[in-house]
């Protein structure tokens, strides 16, 4: 990997303003999801656009809470994804699929993806006795409603995996590795650990080894895919322990 870095250092110019971008534009965006993604935004903006009228039977809607959330992944989305391509089409002048949008060599490095994602569930398990731990999983507080409402939940946090895996695995780390080398996953590991900051405390202390971890696969194989699989995986288990222990995983299909 460091070979590589050095391959990609020769070729980079002296004045390479993409890792500056790069930061400069992970600050904004980071900044802008943490204050537009809640739900206080998301009532004063339908408010905004139907009035208290059409607001208040909107609200009467029985997946209201759940359109909540549908805001909290479309913030993510404009974010992570519009935001960070725009700024490699039209600022870097580069292909998207470049940024480890493609599968390229995924498949080489499934099996470490496999065991990373069982010893992460594995703790997550032992986790899933704490408070905390009960208290925060899943997001969506309607989700052990139905089997639906939870279904429907889990589609939204996935994609926002996907999102968050390109937007720091693929935008972020490829944008500083062709200028600072293995160090790139130092850079990126720092705002991803800050982003777990409202999480339980051992979550968030292992995400300085997991995004290190992850990084890592995404430069091997020049892909995000592999961190979206670990990830998604994690989250889905770790939403349904949360259900288990709590016994409300849901047993109905529908509202």
């Amino acid at each position: 990997m460091e070979r590589d870095a050095a391959q990609q250092r020769a070729l980079a110019p002296n004045d390479d303003w993409r890792p500056l971008i790069a930061l400069l534009v992970t600050v904004v965006v980071l900044l802008a999801i943490h204050y537009l993604k809640f739900f206080v935004v998301f009532e004063s903006l339908i408010q905004a656009w139907l009035g208290q009228e059409g607001y208040l039977e909107l609200r009467r809607h029985q997946y209201f809470a759940l359109f909540a959330e549908l805001w909290w992944g479309l913030c993510h989305f404009f974010g992570y994804v519009v935001i960070p391509v725009l700024v490699i089409k039209y600022l870097f002048k580069e292909r998207v699929r470049d940024y480890g949008v493609a599968w390229n060599q995924v498949g080489r490095y499934l099996p470490w993806c496999i065991v990373i994602a069982l010893l992460v569930v594995s703790f997550a398990y032992f986790a899933s006795y704490r408070s905390d731990f009960l208290n925060h999983y899943p997001f969506y507080s309607l989700a052990q409603r139905s089997v639906l409402d939870l279904l429907l939940w889990e589609c939204i946090y996935i994609a926002q995996f996907v999102f968050l895996e390109f937007f720091f695995r693929g935008f972020l780390l490829h944008s500083c590795h062709r200028r600072f080398g293995a160090t790139a996953l130092f850079i990126m590991v720092v705002p991803y650990v800050m982003i777990h900051f409202s999480k339980p405390w051992l979550e968030a202390s292992g995400a300085l080894l997991f995004g290190l971890v992850l990084g890592i696969i995404a430069l091997r194989s020049r892909s995000i895919w592999g961190g979206v699989l670990v990830h998604s995986s994690v989250a889905l288990s770790m939403d349904v322990m949360a259900l288990v222990q709590t016994g409300r995983l849901p047993s109905n299909w529908l509202p």
